[in-house]
């Protein structure tokens, strides 16, 4: 049995322990400095802690004796937790989509004894997976695009969301500065342009630029592919208010307002969908092609609890993550990168399975 130190007891946090929890195979740490949150914990094979995270040296004394960390907490707690597990010598895992904090990940990789593999949800994550299994098929590549989205299935306000997830990453993603590659040259563009509207199954969309989604893909894919990018679906006519509130109201500067906004307005749900598609277009045996993987995904319930769709993807996916690793199928130290998983590995995977 894996003794795994989760940091983080919200709604990501809760998930994560049923799942890992219910499979008799994992003896389980949750640790947080909010007794609500450890209150929500399963009980079989789940032990509890408050803890306040103030620096990497105490943190790693807590870690001691755990075989592996996940980290389920906002990006700006990242560095410091992922240098107490590398102090500690334990594996480390996170959800972040922050590009710096998985640039501090990486450094601290080098020359470390375990395994950091950072960005291992929804997106950055199972999408890079996914991407790159497409573009292991073609022989040259030209695009490979990306889009996903976590929507209410009964939308009904004017911004047609409700929260889903992490609210500090949600603004993270609309703020900051997205990476992707255009006509075979790496740069960034901002978050909120370049929109583009699509219609799946009957239901039309709107996509846009938000940053952190293409994980690490940019290093992977930089000199093999003319043009990569990640955009968040949406209801049409959000993108715009968002931009409103982030542009011409300023609150992209001042993100505690804007986080107090959306939390006071917007309710959270458990009826959502999860929307996956990837297209990806080059040359293959001669012929210019292009393939694509579109999946949904709804909410359900693990554990006798109700999950919302972005709960259940996100959790699962760090959890196949870590089944991957301990059983050996991921490399066992250094800076290990989404797109080094292969997608039929992560499928049939237990918790995996949940995308399929």
């Amino acid at each position: 049995m894996k003794n795994v130190m989760l940091v983080g007891g919200g709604k990501i946090g809760v998930a994560i322990a049923e799942f890992l929890s219910g499979t008799g195979d994992y003896r389980i740490t949750v640790v947080d400095r909010d007794p609500a949150g450890l209150s929500r914990m399963p009980e079989k094979n789940v032990e509890r802690r408050k803890v306040v995270i103030e620096n990497a040296r105490e943190l790693a004394e807590e870690i001691k004796g755990h075989d592996i960390v996940l980290s389920a907490t906002p990006y700006h707690l990242t560095a410091t937790i992922a240098e107490a597990a590398k102090r500690a010598g334990a594996h480390y895992l996170d959800l972040t989509e922050d590009v710096e904090s998985t640039r501090a990940i990486k450094k601290l990789a080098e020359g470390a004894a375990t395994a950091f593999i950072p960005q291992c949800g929804l997106a950055p994550g199972f999408i890079s997976i996914a991407a790159y299994d497409l573009a292991k098929k073609f022989d040259k590549l030209r695009d490979v695009n990306m889009r996903v989205g976590a929507l209410p299935v009964f939308p009904t306000n004017a911004l047609k969301y409700n929260l889903t997830w992490s609210t500090d990453g949600l603004i993270n993603e609309y703020c900051n500065p997205c990476e992707s590659v255009r006509d075979g040259v790496r740069g960034e563009v901002p978050a909120l342009e370049e929109m583009e509207h699509f219609s799946l199954d009957g239901t039309e969309y709107e996509a846009f630029n938000t940053s952190g989604g293409l994980g690490t893909l940019c290093d992977t894919l930089e000199g093999k592919v003319e043009n990569l990018n990640y955009k968040t679906v949406r209801y049409p006519g959000h993108r715009d208010i968002i931009k409103m509130l982030v542009r011409d109201l300023r609150l992209g500067v001042r993100r505690e307002i804007m986080k107090d906004v959306l939390e006071t307005a917007i309710p959270v749900t458990y009826q959502d969908v999860v929307l996956i598609f990837v297209t990806v277009s080059g040359w293959r045996d001669g012929l210019l092609t292009q393939e694509s993987y579109a999946k949904k995904i709804y909410a359900q319930h693990v554990g006798g609890r109700l999950m919302s769709a972005i709960q259940v993807t996100t959790a699962t996916g760090i959890c196949a993550m870590c089944d991957l690793l301990a059983a050996g199928k991921l490399p066992q130290k250094g800076f290990v990168r989404q797109e080094e998983t292969s997608l039929a590995d992560f499928l049939s995977n237990r918790f995996g399975k949940y995308y399929a």
